[in-house]
């Protein structure tokens, strides 16, 4: 009798079939894993294995090997690309399966490695007076092909900072990031400085060069440190004035302040900025509100390096003279009282002054003011309360004070 059973013979198979892996960096490396499969009866033996293709290698396949039917073993595909751009390639295996030549299709793409570019790469800037600042913009892009990740910024000397750019930060291939560089100088005369950034790109240090020139402030000066506003009446007013002016450099004046509120400014606008030479006029008024000598200052405060510029006033208030002006005219036939009007402007109009009909022909006005022009007229009341019409009129100028 005979008696045998027929089986498949060995046969390789591969998963994944393929491998595509991802962007990876010039200079860096990545690994995918396989598995070979005997999937086959009989066993079967693998001879040769090898990577095609640039970049391309396998490794963790001891050969030869001998896979039994349903036996598995595992390996890795590293892709290290030397040069950007897509590459290909194979992984072959020689065994003694019914299929002894396995391909394995490889691809991948080699990404040019991350780097910084400035833009501008230099900052220059302009003369700047000590006590301002100026400032300019500059953009970092990533001119590779990979993510890079921005770590530390250092600037020196400290007139120089930078605002507008938070670390850690990340730039993919292509981004951008815009932020501000200040200028402030601390001195007179020329700044040199540079700002580093640092990163994993393949200029993992961009230095960006700056520079400036710092100026000496201004002066600021008052054309009379003291203003004498002498005898002012009280609810009278007194205005004086002055002027100040910049010299050496252009002055930014911020502010003014008074010590004293019968002293009250006017006439200049702030802030104001004066160009050396320039002047600007003011006016300081005294408005006195009680009898006695007063005195106050007056503070401009700038970016001179006098800063605060300050003038004194002073003043005295005296008592408000009352005048009084004392008219009187002829009877009228017939009246049995007058009515006396009053008016600012010569030929009116007029308003009548008295409280009550005036018997008399005579009358006394306490209510003028001081350095005022007054017309009065008067009409006749008969019995009957008829009134005549204005008299005459007459003019009452009264002194100051």
């Amino acid at each position: 009798p005979l008696s045998g059973t027929g089986m498949t013979q060995g046969a390789l198979a591969a998963n994944p079939v393929t491998l595509a892996f991802s962007n990876v960096q010039v200079g860096n490396n990545a690994s995918l894993p396989a598995t070979l499969t005997n999937t086959g009866g009989t066993s079967l033996t693998i001879s040769a294995a090898t990577a095609g293709g640039p970049g391309f290698s396998l490794s963790g396949l001891p050969l030869p090997l001998t896979l039994n039917a349903g036996q598995s073993t595992s390996f890795t595909v590293l892709f290290s690309p030397s040069a950007s751009g897509a590459a290909n390639g194979n992984v072959n295996i020689t065994s003694t399966g019914s299929d002894s030549s396995l391909s394995i299709p490889l691809s991948g793409t080699g990404a040019a490695p991350g780097a910084l570019a400035a833009n501008p790469t230099t900052l220059g800037f302009s003369s700047v007076q000590v006590g301002n600042s100026a400032n300019l913009s500059i953009t970092l892009t990533n001119t590779g092909g990979s993510t890079i990740a921005l770590s530390q910024a250092n600037l020196s000397p400290a007139s120089f900072s930078i605002s507008g750019l938070t670390l850690p930060l990340n730039l993919t291939a292509n981004q951008s990031v815009t932020f501000t560089a200040t200028y402030t100088p601390t001195s007179a005369g020329a700044a040199i400085g540079s700002l580093s950034v640092a990163s994993n790109a393949s200029n993992s240090t961009l230095n960006i060069g700056m520079s400036g020139t710092g100026t000496a402030p201004g002066q600021l000066s008052l054309s009379t440190t003291s203003l004498g506003f002498g005898n002012v009446a009280v609810g009278s007013n007194s205005p004086l004035n002055g002027s100040l002016t910049a010299s050496g450099a252009s002055v930014t004046v911020t502010s003014a302040s008074l010590s004293n509120s019968e002293f009250v400014l006017s006439g200049i606008s702030l802030p104001a900025t004066l160009a050396a030479g320039q002047s600007a006029p003011f006016t300081v008024t005294f408005t006195p509100q009680s009898s006695g000598a007063t005195s106050g200052s007056l503070q401009f405060s700038s970016n001179a390096s006098n800063s605060p510029a300050v003038q004194s006033m002073i003043g005295t208030g005296t008592a408000a003279t009352q005048h009084a002006v004392d008219l009187t005219w002829a009877a009228s036939t017939n009246a049995v009282g007058y009515n006396i009007y009053r008016g600012t402007m010569s030929g009116g109009p007029y308003t009548m002054i008295n409280t009550s009909l005036d018997g008399t022909t005579a009358y006394i006005d306490n209510t003028v003011v001081s350095g005022h022009t007054y017309y009065y007229v008067a009409a006749a009341v008969d019995g009957s309360s008829n009134e005549s019409g204005y008299s005459n009129q007459t003019q009452a100028v009264i002194p100051n004070p």
